[in-house]
């Protein structure tokens, strides 16, 4: 449980403090921080403090340990109020807001984009690509604002300059289906002028370092901003933290996602560039002091950005028409009053433009809400926080009220959710003392008497009325108050100077305003001249944002409400839309002025912390009793340190606590509610962690024993359930593939090629022994099948083929597979007409050697050891292989060479009929066989030999297949070459060296 972890990082939640002070609050906030928690509890409110570093705690695991959990089960982390906030949206139907408040540079708006991806990566888990659109927008827009919204300040280098609640629609099913933003009070003096260490608005460094050299030379800019007067006032161009250039391509990209159309996004470029022009348009004296722009060329530039004529634009700087139902009145400005004028008309510009932007966002996601039980929302307020500068004007009055108002409204809301859920748990309710600043609240907003309604009463009295005067009216309307001060009111009081300066007493501490500007700024005025300029544009956007310019110079207009009032109605509107909604708070602390990580300033952290005034929310939510549970909840927590409860409680849950309880003691300390268990003291809370931190060791012990016997029991079941599982299943996979193999060879003795093209299928790994078996068998069965269908008298030709394929397939094409092979060739008349002394000399042959049968006979062209051919009859029996000459009656030459003796045969791979008889004795027989038909038959030679050396001899033939081939005896071995060429007759000739070349006749075949 968060609530109660280790005290090596203190406590995760302030309200179990031991002692209630700002040291001790201090010291565990510090400690925290210094260990890298940067998240704190108070109840339900999350205290952050900025790291001003990277943390590894957003990622998508992160997400997943914190959705769907209650706040008390993780560590402190924002992104268990988001879930609560969605949950508590979901559970209860009802709107939720979630309110995040600090000052400058403490995280604020990080922490709403923290938040909003949050819900974004919990929602649409259906991935609807209509709910990924509108949460890529939400996204989407925050570039987009702080973009224009955003500047560098001396405290933090994306200050929001703007404050922002935004509205998040979420349908039945709890997905995100639109928004609406609402923006509150622009900075828009930032975009004239900044202080040292500043810059204006993001907007224009990007334009200038994104933007491509064409577009920048339309705009006629350049990349150098040292040459605009609006923006390098604060010699702060360029901030490490950023990168412009990239910015800008990530802004284009957004308002094109948000359908912002090319002509609009091209205006808006032309609108910014415009002002930075403006900027540097130069007033000066001519003749007769009459007022003159010394810078002409920039009125040419401003008129074409602007779409107006460059008159017009000239006579809106220099001029102001006045007019009444009696007629108009032309007067020139002096030079203050033009360089007044065209500030004004930059930043009454610039804020037109963010309120154009936010509009076209909240036009994007707007929903459309038939009843209002269709839609749900959890809106996300971040605005500034409470400022305290050293010279302090309208603005800070603005931001300070805001904070007085927001503080209020926590008050009290925090006040009614403890005083609703005592009523609701039958907890006798106890008043809580508290500081309600109410009274600050109406010194500032009350009708009539308050200091925006006597701001008003200043500006719009006839006369010369100046900021002196609106001090000296609050001096007597508030010179009893004991939250307002001035010199007049205290002239002891050396702090304060005389007619410049007073001082409110806000709840977060004093803060000194000078009144210089005040009237000015509440005016908020704009000449009508530069309102009917830009009506009269041809560029349809400025027209629009410009509709009170269609006015005559003479209409009489009503008066329009002053800057302070517009944010004071802003401010009401905004407290009575929160009190309708299930609040939920983010208070944000900035440890140091530097920006620098794990560095910690104690005072600066102490002033947040009282002007935040978490202090008090600490005392009020632990007012009475500083924790409350469910009864459920904590006997589960803590049935372990009674010996009653554990392991087991036959009872309620109420018993069973109240059970605990005694057995500690600590009943005195305690209330019981309907649903929940109230306890008074920290003190009891860390006795009781105590205790459960005691048993832990020893339940964990019993625990582990027990989930180990578990889990050994569940594996051994597990086991078997696997064994009898993967038994079936084996027995099931060869049955069904058995079964498939006799459907697939079920008439496959119907088959053309008796099932030789059939794919086997896969085997389980089990049978693949078997099928390799059942595939030699079913080979086998083929070849029965086949041989059967050979006629008798046929079979020896088709066994001598079958070994001729096996010793040349794919080595030698045609090899005379498709003629009859009949062996013995010179038996025959047509082969041999010599037939009868043939037949002679064979008898004589067979008498004196004893072979029994001739397998093969042929006349070839034999090549002897000197090199010459001659012509030579070539008989092999199943003994011997003889040379017989036919031209001398079939004469043998010289002995026999025995079959034993062979060791291999050599031919080449074309289509000559040449071969190479080799014996062991390294001895070679080079022939070339010639016939009449001119028949391939070295194949049947090759598988004579072959089979006779097989079966009576069992030894396999060497078959080489190769040009050259080697022959000749080991040591004077030479190289044989097969060449065709035009010869009559086979004819040996040389090669390089001692190789020798073969030259058959190509007329051959």
């Amino acid at each position: 449980m968060a609530t109660f972890s280790s005290d090596e990082f203190g406590k995760a939640d302030f309200v179990l403090l031991d002692e209630l002070s700002h040291d001790a609050f201090m010291a565990n906030l510090k400690l925290r921080f210094q260990k890298g928690k940067i998240y704190t509890y108070i109840g339900e409110v999350v205290v952050s403090v900025n790291p001003y570093r990277t943390l590894v705690i957003y990622d998508k695991e992160y997400v997943q340990e914190y959705k769907g959990r209650e706040m008390y089960e993780r560590e402190p982390h924002i992104f268990a109020l988001a879930d609560a906030a969605y949950r508590s949206m979901k559970r209860t139907g009802r709107d939720c807001c979630i309110v995040i408040s600090g000052e400058s540079g403490s995280g604020k708006t990080e922490a709403s984009k923290i938040i909003m991806r949050y819900i974004a990566d919990i929602t649409n888990i259906s991935k609807r690509s209509d709910i990924e659109r509108v949460t890529n927008m939400l996204i989407r827009s925050n570039l987009i604002l702080e973009a224009f919204g955003n500047a560098k300040t001396n405290r933090n280098d994306n200050s929001s300059r703007f404050g922002k609640y935004m509205d998040i629609n979420f349908d039945f099913k709890g997905d995100p289906t639109g928004g609406h933003i609402q923006n509150y009070l622009l900075e828009k003096s930032r975009v004239v002028k900044q202080q040292a260490g500043e810059r204006s608005f993001h907007v224009f460094y990007q334009l200038l370092r994104g933007g491509a050299p064409a577009l920048l030379e339309e705009l006629q800019l350049t990349k150098n901003i040292q040459q605009y007067h609006y923006i390098n006032q604060g010699d702060s161009a360029r901030v490490e933290s950023l990168n412009d250039s990239k910015d800008f391509d990530l802004v284009r990209s957004a308002m094109r996602v948000l359908g912002y159309s090319p002509q609009d996004i091209e205006t808006v470029w032309k609108l910014l560039a415009a002002i930075l022009h403006l900027g540097n348009c130069q007033f000066g004296e001519g003749k007769n002091e009459e007022l003159q722009i010394e810078t002409p060329e920039k009125v040419q530039t401003i008129a074409k950005l602007l779409a107006c004529t460059p008159d017009a634009v000239e006579k809106a700087l220099c001029f102001r028409v006045v007019g009444n139902k009696l007629g108009t009145v032309e007067k020139m400005h002096t030079v203050e009053q033009a360089v007044y004028g065209r500030d004004a008309f930059a930043k009454a510009m610039y804020e037109r433009l963010f309120t154009w932007i936010v509009q076209r966002i909240n036009e994007q996601l707007e929903v459309k809400i038939i009843r209002p039980s269709d839609s749900i929302v959890i809106g996300v307020l971040d605005i500034y926080g409470f400022e305290v500068f050293d010279s302090n004007s309208f603005e800070q009055l603005c931001i300070n009220y805001c904070n007085e108002k927001l503080q209020q409204l926590f008050i009290e809301l925090v006040l009614k959710q403890e005083q609703e859920e005592y009523m609701r748990e039958g907890i006798e309710w106890v008043k809580i003392d508290y500081f309600n600043n109410k009274i600050i609240c109406d010194l500032v907003e009350v009708q009539h008497t308050g200091v925006i309604a006597l701001l008003d009463e200043a500006c719009f009295l006839v006369g010369t009325v100046t900021d002196k005067h609106f001090l000296h009216a609050m001096d007597e309307k508030y010179k009893d108050h004991k939250h307002y001060l001035s010199r007049q009111l205290d002239p002891q009081d050396k702090s304060l100077e005389r007619d410049q300066q007073f001082r409110i007493r806000h709840y977060a501490g004093d803060v000194t305003y000078t009144v210089s500007g005040f009237i000015d700024k509440n005016k908020d005025p704009i000449y009508q001249d530069f309102k009917r300029l830009l009506y009269n544009s041809e560029h349809q956007l400025l027209k629009d944002m410009w509709p009170e310019g269609a006015q005559a110079v003479t209409e009489v207009t009503k008066r329009p409400k002053s800057a302070g009032t517009r944010f004071k109605e802003s401010m009401i509107a905004l407290v009575a839309n929160l009190q309708t909604k299930d609040p939920f708070y983010v208070r944000c602390v900035k440890p140091n002025e530097i920006k620098a990580p794990m560095r910690f300033n104690d005072e600066r952290c102490l002033h947040q912390v009282k002007y935040l005034g978490l202090l008090e929310n600490v005392r009020v939510r632990r007012a009475g009793f500083a924790n409350r549970q469910p009864y459920q909840r904590f006997m589960q927590r803590y049935k372990l340190t009674c010996s009653e409860t554990w392991p087991v409680f036959r009872g309620s849950d109420q018993e069973a606590t109240l059970a605990i309880l005694r057995q500690h003691s600590l009943v005195n300390d305690t209330a019981c509610g309907k649903t929940k268990i109230f306890i008074r003291s920290p003190k009891t809370l860390t006795f009781l962690e105590q205790a459960r931190a005691c048993r832990l060791p020893m339940i964990a012990v019993t625990i582990q024993r027990w989930v180990r016997g578990y889990l050994a029991r569940r594996r051994i079941q597990k086991t078997k359930a696997k064994e009898v599982i993967i038994n079936y299943f084996r027995r099931y996979k060869m049955k069904s593939y058995v079964h498939s193999v006799i459907v697939l060879f079920k008439d496959v003795k119907s088959l053309p090629d008796l099932g030789k093209s059939l794919q086997w299928p896969e085997p389980p790994t089990v049978l693949a022994t078997f099928v390799k078996h059942a595939k030699q068998i079913h080979a086998r069965w083929r070849a029965k099948v086949i041989l059967l269908r050979i006629p008798v008298r046929d079979r020896p030709e088709v066994q001598l083929k079958a070994v001729a394929y096996g010793a040349l397939s794919k080595r030698r094409p045609n090899w005379g597979y498709n003629r009859k092979w009949q062996g013995n060739y010179l038996v025959q008349q047509s082969e041999n007409p010599n037939l009868q002394a043939f037949e002679t000399s064979l008898a004589h042959l067979r008498r004196s050697h004893g072979f029994e049968k001739v397998l093969f006979s042929c006349i070839a062209m034999k090549v002897n050891k000197r090199g010459k051919v001659q012509e030579r009859a070539i008989l092999i029996t199943d003994t011997d292989i003889f040379k017989l000459d036919p031209r001398k009656h079939f004469q043998r030459k010289k002995s026999p060479l025995h079959l034993t003796d062979v060791e291999g045969i050599g031919l080449s791979p074309m289509l000559d009929q040449g071969f190479v008889i080799r014996f062991r004795s390294g001895k070679s027989l080079i022939c070339y066989m010639i016939n009449p038909g001119n028949d391939n038959r070295v194949a049947e030679l090759v598988a004579v030999l072959c089979q006779i050396c097989q079966r009576k001899y069992g030894r396999q033939l060497t078959v080489e297949v190769s040009n050259p081939l080697q022959v000749g005896k080991p040591g004077k071995q030479r190289q044989l070459h097969f060449q065709e060429d035009r010869v009559a007759r086979p004819t040996l000739g040389k090669n390089r060296g001692n190789d020798i070349v073969l030259f058959w006749p190509s007329t051959s075949f």
